[in-house]
């Protein structure tokens, strides 16, 4: 499911934007920075801030993620649906992972939340379309990131 041009992204831009759904209905995007890759077809994240995220989790699965490389403007929109697994439920596979990844976190994580993907799609910037590079790309947008 995820390619390996996505399994290189999420692994050098870790950090997700998650969409879940709320009681009313409304959507709900919440930033997520500790997550792994399980295999090709399972994320995860930590609960260590996320009451809001799991609440919704816990009543409606669904789950999508975005994660951007900002430098070549590209990012993978991942669709699937979540588990909250507390960490003293969780398998060791499940566990070593995070103490692997995010070891100095995994003390504050309430639990784990565990994302079958269901569907994963590589997004590009119309910058592309326009005949830009990703190198031209990486070096216009690494200019304007150190100049901050």
């Amino acid at each position: 499911m995820l390619t390996q041009e996505m399994l290189a992204l999420i692994g050098n831009f870790s950090a997700g934007s998650v969409a879940t759904v709320n009681a009313d209905g409304s959507p709900s995007v919440s930033p997520k920075a500790t997550f792994v890759v399980l295999d090709q077809q399972t994320l995860a994240f930590g609960h260590i801030r996320s009451p809001g995220t799991v609440d919704n989790l816990r009543r409606n699965s669904a789950i999508e993620i975005c994660f951007t490389d900002v430098v070549t403007r590209r990012a993978v929109r991942v669709t699937g649906t979540a588990a909250v697994v507390p960490r003293a439920d969780a398998d060791p596979t499940l566990d070593a992972a995070f103490a692997s990844a995010w070891k100095l976190y995994q003390s504050h994580m309430k639990a784990y939340v565990k994302i079958a993907v269901t569907d994963a799609e590589m997004i590009y910037s119309p910058a592309y379309d326009l005949g830009l590079t990703e190198a031209e790309l990486r070096t216009a947008n690494l200019d304007k990131l150190n100049a901050l």
